[in-house]
């Protein structure tokens, strides 16, 4: 059995990270196949959103296997996942099914959308073993204040949904039993969407982050005016317009 199980149902792209009895830990070679299953699915028409999830019901993710060879290239290829995710086409949706620690947090921020059911635990704990999550922590510093980023770098303490939350990390918290029923709706609204649509705007969103304002507004007016020219959103205008579901095709 490998160790990331890749399925594709109904437009979604489902990535499991097939390794429940070491917690779903990330090893070199589940970094690798990640990479690959994500090439395959960006070119892929019947893939339009992307799930990422870890087996079993106690991990997501328990962060880098420190015995899994993932120190120098894996490391490397662990920044390149991350950037991967972040600037993926299509959406993505963490599936958040129990701990979520180092590693695993990394790759949860770099999706679009978190979902996370109530018992689930985060934390990053490097610094308990001498070391520091380097990589996530440019994605930490993008999604919540430093005085919170910093105490939770150096304490290297476990959390909950709640302060997870709150900190800006997760963009729903569910029930147990709640967790699969919320995250195939999610993905079910996301691929009746207009690929071509996300795609463009979820680019620009991305290139905008770290501009001036005013530098912001121009360079999103022209990318409006992008995806306006589409295929798509002709036919979404139509389609409103005509009291109809609009049948995208994604140019």
């Amino acid at each position: 059995m490998s160790d990331l199980i890749y399925e594709v149902a109904d437009l979604v792209a489902t990535l499991t990270i097939n390794r429940p009895e070491r917690r779903n830990a990330l090893s070199a070679e589940v970094i690798e196949l990640m990479l690959k299953q994500l090439d395959e699915a960006e070119s892929d028409p019947a893939v339009r959103v992307i799930v990422l999830t870890g087996a079993g019901e106690k991990a997501f993710c328990a962060g880098a296997d420190l015995g899994g060879g993932v120190g120098g290239h894996g490391t490397a290829n662990y920044a390149r996942l991350l950037k991967r995710l972040v600037h993926f086409p299509k959406p993505t949706v963490a599936r958040i099914n129990g701990y979520c620690l180092a590693g695993g947090m990394g790759l949860m921020l770099a999706c679009d959308i978190v979902i996370a059911h109530s018992e689930a635990k985060f934390g990053t704990p490097e610094v308990n073993v001498g070391l520091w999550p380097s990589m996530i922590s440019a994605l930490i510093y993008r999604n919540m204040l430093p005085k919170r980023a910093l105490p939770m770098i150096l304490l290297g303490e476990r959390f909950g949904v709640k302060q997870a939350y709150e900190m800006g990390f997760l963009s729903e918290v569910v029930d147990v039993d709640e967790l699969d029923d919320r995250v195939a709706a999610v993905a079910q609204i996301l691929s009746a969407k207009s690929p071509i649509g996300m795609k463009l705007g979820k680019a620009s969103y991305l290139a905008m982050q770290d501009m001036p304002l005013d530098a912001a507004l121009d360079f999103l007016s022209g990318e409006l005016a992008k995806v306006a020219s589409t295929e798509d959103a002709a036919e979404g205008i139509a389609a409103f317009m005509e009291k109809r579901k609009p049948e995208f095709k994604g140019v």
